[in-house]
């Protein structure tokens, strides 16, 4: 339910419990309770709407350049430092361990085999080739080879020593840099793809739920305050 709506309707309600029964206390705080809601729903309301006519209203479509700008300072700063790249990149400087078999299985490697093929051709075995039914012979070797082939490159990005070369390659200053640089270059992309409304929707999103409260607590408060004013002008 939307709490904005149930906190209004209940100081509405009060307001009309206090003039039908004549009763001044009740008036007073439901009329409080109203204006303290109204007032906050108002507000929020004004965060993301432009209203004409009030100044300062629409606050996050119009600044969301520094919203955009923001983000992106985070994300960079707190999250994509190279200070933060290179603690992952040498994590407790210990050789790093990647698994590189799943991205080998799903390598084509069968232009290798068609490389190896042209090599042979320019050989001087090319001649011979034709002699024992030309490339079409070597067709069968095709899987075997790819097969073989992933099975070496998955044993030799198993052996310490090339962990230790891939280390050493991407601790290198430049390395940092680069891939700072280059998810820089992502997150701006992205963020340049955001329009105003895209702004307003996500932090709309983030903290509706809890802007919500502030009508709630702005309607309780309201009627502590009038029903405090009712008491002592009694």
């Amino acid at each position: 339910m939307n709490k904005s709506i149930i906190t209004n309707g209940l100081a509405l309600a009060l307001v009309l419990l206090g003039f039908t029964l004549g009763n001044d206390i009740v008036k007073t705080v439901g009329l409080f309770a109203v204006s303290g809601a109204i007032t906050n729903w108002i507000a929020i309301h004004m965060l993301f709407e432009k209203v004409p006519g009030l100044y300062g209203s629409g606050v996050i479509p119009e600044r969301f350049e520094d919203f955009k700008s923001g983000i992106r300072n985070l994300v960079m700063e707190q999250f994509f430092s190279e200070d933060n790249i290179q603690r992952f990149l040498t994590d407790g400087n210990q050789p790093m361990h990647i698994d590189f078999a799943s991205i080998i299985n799903k390598v084509d490697l069968t232009p290798t085999f068609d490389s190896l093929v042209d090599v042979i051709k320019d050989s001087s075995f090319g001649q011979m080739l034709g002699m024992f039914g030309g490339v079409e012979a070597l067709e069968p070797m095709r899987q075997p080879f790819v097969d073989k082939m992933g099975a070496a490159l998955g044993d030799i990005t198993q052996e310490p020593k090339f962990s230790l070369l891939l280390q050493e390659e991407l601790t290198q200053p430049d390395m940092h840099q680069e891939l700072h640089q280059k998810i820089n270059q992502i997150v701006e992309q992205r963020l340049n793809e955001l329009t105003p409304k895209m702004v307003k929707d996500i932090i709309q999103k983030m903290i509706r739920e809890h802007l919500g409260w502030l009508v709630v607590w702005g309607g309780v408060f309201g009627g502590l305050i009038g029903l405090l004013t009712a008491i002592f002008n009694v």
